[in-house]
């Protein structure tokens, strides 16, 4: 790739956007040059040089036109400030320490909530904002610091590649970072997709999920009756973490059906659930749950103040504190296989676990291909005894 022929396709880019600011090659280090304020007078604009202290090779061109989209950010937001751009702060890269990758996140979280094609909702964006980008980024910065990283392809690939193959924490990250490299024209591998892609267990929990009769065990050892209700309930119907507290649970009572129905404020929206086993209704005493309204754990469920994820870290911190040998999702897994086990048609567990046929095959993929050969082989035999 030809340095000048770079030089000239990224001032043409920035053109066609609106930027009036350009790169230029002086001597052997790059510059920008365009309207920006004045130090005495920052309401005073005229066009300027900004040192960046970059090579004029393709790898300080790459970080000079990182630093300008960062730079026209400030701009549009008034947050340009000459402090923050001396030669000592430029030197190098702009900059290649943590401090420069959290300025870059604040500029790009002040352009979501400003995005008028999002939702008008403040809470709602927050919501999604909190759940869905901030954890991430908080790595991507933690990341960033120990490594000395800039904002660049590597540190995006080793934010991403710090999450779980085929987890859906790493299929999150990889749509929030993709997020992030668009706004600030970042190229990532193209094969960023099939990287990020996947959802459900870790390979490490592939043979590991606990049997019923550990699960039983693990009931025992919980010492407040309301965290064994979560847990007896996570259990018999293998809800989420957040589920358990928005669901109608009056199908317990005497008499009635046992299928609870989830609420539609919850991740995927309403669905009912059958138990899996249905005799633990009685063995975890979820029974229980009607005599008393306030019988779940007193915890902040108000979506206003609060989020499904904070919701369920709540749980998954109890089970920490009680040093169980399972997790949450240890128990929806299991609730899945044991409908697979039981012969309970794909469409129908998928449904009421509250995700696609796809994502419910490619997580379950073993236990269901392990049943369908198994049922062609049982059939098979069958037919062998009547010749």
């Amino acid at each position: 790739m030809n340095f000048k022929s770079e030089l000239l396709d990224i001032n043409q880019k920035l053109s066609a956007r609106g930027v009036k600011l350009r790169i230029e090659q002086r001597g052997n280090k790059l510059n920008l040059r365009g309207p920006l304020p004045c130090q005495n007078n920052p309401k005073e604009i005229r066009n300027q040089r900004l040192s960046l202290g970059l090579n004029t090779n393709l790898e300080g061109l790459k970080q000079a036109e990182q630093t300008v989209n960062f730079l026209f950010l400030q701009i549009e937001h008034n947050q340009f400030d000459w402090k923050n751009w001396s030669q000592k702060k430029t030197k190098g890269s702009y900059k290649e320490n943590q401090t420069d990758i959290e300025k870059v996140i604040k500029d790009f979280k002040l352009n979501f909530f400003n995005d008028p094609s999002k939702s008008k909702s403040k809470s709602g964006n927050k919501t999604n904002w909190d759940s869905a980008y901030l954890p991430y980024f908080r790595r991507m910065i933690s990341i960033a610091k120990d490594n000395n990283y800039t904002l660049n392809k590597i540190l995006f690939i080793e934010t991403l590649s710090s999450y779980s193959e085929n987890s859906r924490s790493r299929k999150q990250c990889g749509t929030s970072l993709k997020a992030l490299a668009k706004h600030f024209d970042i190229k990532l591998p193209e094969s960023w997709k099939e990287m990020s892609d996947g959802y459900g267990l870790h390979k490490a929990q592939f043979r590991q999920l606990p049997s019923d009769s550990i699960i039983i065990k693990t009931y025992n050892l919980i010492p407040n009756p309301k965290w064994r209700l979560v847990y007896g309930l996570m259990a018999t119907y293998g809800l989420r973490n957040h589920e358990v507290f928005f669901c109608d649970l009056s199908c317990l009572n005497d008499n009635e059906d046992k299928i609870i129905r989830v609420f539609p404020n919850t991740k995927t929206g309403e669905h009912q659930v059958w138990p899996f086993n249905p005799e633990w209704i009685d063995l975890f005493k979820l029974n229980k749950i009607r005599i008393d309204s306030n019988s779940l754990p007193n915890i902040n469920t108000d979506l206003n103040s609060t989020t499904l994820q904070n919701i369920g870290r709540r749980v998954s911190e109890q089970f920490r504190r009680y040093k169980l040998p399972l997790t949450p999702y240890d128990l929806r897994h299991a609730w899945a296989v044991r409908t697979i086990h039981l012969g309970l048609p794909d469409t129908i567990s998928a449904r009421m676990m509250g995700h696609s046929v796809s994502i419910h095959t490619r997580t379950y993929h073993h236990w269901i291909t392990r049943r369908d050969q198994q049922k062609a082989v049982d059939e098979a035999l069958s037919k062998k005894k009547f010749h």
